[in-house]
């Protein structure tokens, strides 16, 4: 499902136009983009926790020579699936 399709079957669901439910989609996906660049988490209670997950600096390998390379510590976005999601999905 792509995010047109989800803003489609939110609309449906909730029994809004198109167009409120992608202003109330894009400004969710605003506030959780804001809160993590922040290095807050945001916890929506059933669903899940969007946090930043902090990777440290290491030795790797480049694949093609074989040579050691440095990997440069990097944050990324993550996502940890609550009981009541998790519970859904079995």
């Amino acid at each position: 499902m792509n995010k047109t399709e989800f803003i489609d079957a939110v609309a449906g669901e909730a029994k809004a136009s198109k167009a409120a439910t992608t202003q109330i989609v894009n400004a969710a996906i605003a506030v959780i983009t804001k809160a993590l660049k922040k290095g807050n988490a945001v916890q929506i209670t059933g669903f899940g926790t969007f946090d930043v997950a902090k990777r440290a600096a290491r030795m790797g390998r480049n694949p093609a020579t074989g040579k050691e390379i440095k990997i440069a510590a990097s944050k990324a976005p993550r996502f940890k699936a609550g009981k009541v999601l998790k519970d859904s999905v079995k």
